[in-house]
């Protein structure tokens, strides 16, 4: 009897261990609340949870990845697939609140990998920006040197073949916009194709982020639509009688534009990440090296097709929202 429950026990630590490539691929292209440095070492991020008894504060380190729970002041917390949830009597779990399950039980504003990701993003645009800013101002009339040769010809390429040709002779209005999106994106998706600290994020990838960036789009354009836009929408040259048919098609594509902008960047960055992690997997699911030669040759592959997939999906989605806005600032003409 002891010798079967030992083999029983052993084959289930067996089962245990066995590579899951979906579970490994969804934990990295997913949000967390530590960053991995290497191996097993890790930095803790800070845990902030609002809830309806009070504000907790705590590191993540007392989650130990997700094998401990944690006492707070007012709860008890666990961390699951990396969401914190509250442990209530008889282990019955409350989950944190969201899109599709709003409540103020527990709302969580901690600060994440994808959050120290775009701080860190923005450091490097604001260093980039009031680099180059000041060198314009100390050598205005004088040749570009340094950083400020190197990304010129990227500073007159969205003014030139974006903002420019869709936008008009307004477009100057509108360029800081429209390099801070492209900036923003690029950095970010060349981040997270970085497979070690400071990289290995998904910040593009994060669906909530490019909702922001595709509401940003949303707010601009509407708000600087001039009359002959809104008539477009609410009066179009069609008979009356069509008009209760034209104002929902109107005002579903005012919606839908940002919405498909959202979802291009979000999906593209995403398979990306999946397909690169997805042959790498390999490797474990065959258990050989003799796949190795062939997993890492695509991965390479795959990786230099992702750097000119990171600026494409910058390029388009600043293309499209310069677009966006020349249909709403176009003056009528007769």
């Amino acid at each position: 009897m002891q010798a079967e429950e030992h083999a029983s026990e052993a084959s289930e630590t067996h089962n245990q261990e066995e590579f899951n490539p979906s579970e490994v691929i969804l934990e990295h292209i997913a949000d967390s609340h530590s960053w991995h440095l290497w191996g097993t070492t890790t930095v803790p991020l800070p845990v902030i949870l609002y809830t309806d008894k009070g504000v907790e504060v705590f590191s993540s380190k007392h989650f130990e990845h997700g094998h401990a729970d944690y006492q707070g002041q007012y709860y008890t917390y666990r961390l699951i697939k990396d969401k914190v949830s509250i442990v209530g009597p008889g282990e019955e779990l409350t989950a944190g609140a969201n899109m599709l399950n709003m409540h103020n039980k527990l709302i969580d504003f901690s600060i994440t990998r994808n959050v120290v990701s775009m701080w860190l993003s923005i450091l490097v645009l604001l260093i980039i920006f009031l680099g180059i800013s000041s060198a314009y101002k100390k050598r205005e009339g004088k040749a570009p040197k340094g950083l400020q040769s190197f990304l010129e010809p990227v500073i007159l390429f969205v003014r030139d073949d974006i903002a420019r040709p869709n936008i008009g002779y307004k477009y100057q209005r509108f360029m800081p916009l429209l390099l801070t999106v492209f900036f923003f994106i690029f950095i970010n998706n060349l981040i997270g194709l970085i497979p070690f600290f400071p990289g290995g994020s998904n910040l593009t990838g994060n669906i909530a982020v490019t909702f922001v960036l595709a509401i940003i789009t949303l707010i601009v354009v509407n708000v600087n639509g001039n009359k002959y836009y809104w008539k477009h929408i609410f009066a179009p040259d069609v008979p009356v009688w069509l008009y209760p048919i034209m104002w929902p098609v109107e005002l579903v594509g005012i919606i839908s534009r940002p919405f498909a902008l959202m979802i291009r960047l979000f999906a593209n960055i995403t398979a990306g990440h999946i397909i690169v992690l997805s042959l790498i997997s390999l490797i474990f699911v065959f258990k050989s090296f003799a796949i190795a030669p062939v997993s890492v040759a695509f991965v390479v592959f795959m990786d230099v097709l992702e750097l000119l997939v990171a600026a494409l999906q910058a390029f388009i989605f600043t293309l499209l929202t310069a677009l966006f806005i020349g249909t709403a600032i176009e003056e009528h003409h007769h």
